[in-house]
């Protein structure tokens, strides 16, 4: 067999084989939900995306006899060596064949070029970093991944652990159903929080987007810092984000807890577009939107993005009182089951609340670390 070449991607030609690579080791699984072409581009566009402000990315493509066998990507993100005091760097966009003779090469040459710009650490996947796609895929293989989460093939952990790599963390998919969330207990408790913190939860207002996307932007950036491997987003890169999500997320299900007039907490959660996406084999934009517009009466099930609170109001409850209006609110308007994703497992007070909704851990990810 011909040996493997390692090589940068060092043109717009190459940048489209590493996009378009990921559809390789996918090929008959019906899991897999294709990704658009568009959002792939944005992803490592170094130009245009506000994440390269403050990270540096350099892109691999693994050959063997001129066919592309596999991919990976290294970076380092300044913020969140400032945030977290370390010095580390991440590997991510990794896809590969199965054969460790594709996969080693590929962990060489991101940890050769993190090594090289000074970092003591490698840790991922993330891609490209934790405000994208984060984890590997490690449990729940045969069930389709919630819209803007990851999947990929079992051998993966294999390749990944061979080369060295251990556990940092784990990060949990819940999946909810109506049928056991609305128990009395939880109703008393969202009650009980909405009179004792006089207590009001209101929907995303579309007509002033621009003036609440800043407010959660705010809400955002007190209320995770302090969670393991978060890093706030910048305000460019948060109005990057919302600029695309404006286009598909449902104002009911987007929700602002306020205090006595104060915002305190809110929570988001988006139609799962995979449902009909899947369908989308190639990834192109049209007929990705066509079948989005068309199809989204199809979509019965929902992804919880984001859910919590201030710091400061961490234990008055009303973390579960956003839980339950989530859960209300997704059952009314036609989404009786969905998944809230993903939960650090060391975030108790979020693992709480989605047991407390009678959820189950459905999927597990896995960010693995290992010095260089």
């Amino acid at each position: 067999m011909s040996p493997v070449t390692v090589r940068p991607v060092a043109s717009k030609s190459d940048e489209k084989k590493f996009i378009k690579f990921q559809w390789v080791p996918y090929r008959g699984n019906p899991y897999w939900v294709p990704p658009m072409l568009m959002d792939r581009r944005k992803l490592i566009d170094r130009r245009g995306n506000p994440f390269y402000k403050h990270a540096s990315m350099e892109l691999f493509l693994a050959e063997r006899d001129g066919e592309v066998v596999g991919r990976i990507g290294a970076i380092i993100n300044d913020n969140h060596n400032r945030e977290h005091s370390e010095n580390i760097g991440f590997f991510g966009f990794f896809e590969s064949i199965d054969d460790w003779d594709v996969a080693r090469p590929l962990f060489d040459a991101a940890r050769k070029w993190l090594k090289e710009k000074g970092v003591t650490a490698m840790r991922g996947p993330a891609s490209p970093s934790v405000n994208d796609e984060y984890g590997l895929l490690i449990k729940g293989f045969d069930r389709m991944p919630a819209v803007l989460m990851t999947y990929n093939p079992p051998y993966y952990q294999t390749l990944v652990e061979k080369y060295g790599f251990t556990k940092a963390q784990d990060l949990f998919a819940y999946y909810i159903h109506k049928d056991k969330v609305f128990n009395e207990k939880f109703r008393r408790i969202a009650d009980t929080v909405l009179k004792r913190s006089s207590l009001k939860i209101r929907e995303l207002d579309m007509k002033r987007f621009d003036e609440e996307v800043a407010l959660i932007r705010e809400l955002y950036s007190k209320g995770w810092q302090k969670n393991w491997g978060e890093v706030p987003m910048t305000e460019d890169e948060f109005n990057y984000v919302a600029k695309d999500l404006k286009a598909v997320v449902d104002p009911h299900l987007v929700i602002i807890a306020e205090s006595n007039g104060k915002p305190v907490g809110f929570g988001m959660t988006l139609p799962d577009l995979n449902q009909v996406l899947i369908h989308n084999k190639h990834g192109w934009l049209i007929p990705g939107i066509v079948r989005v517009l068309t199809q989204k009466k199809k979509i019965d099930r929902v992804r919880i993005v984001i859910l919590g609170v201030m710091p400061e109001y961490a234990n008055t409850g009303i973390g579960a009182a956003l839980f339950y209006e989530t859960g209300r609110r997704c059952v009314e308007n036609g989404y009786p089951h969905g998944e809230a994703s993903w939960v650090n497992e060391d975030n108790l007070m979020m693992n709480r609340g989605a047991e407390l909704m009678q959820g189950t851990v459905d999927k597990t990810y896995r960010v693995y670390q290992m010095p260089i």
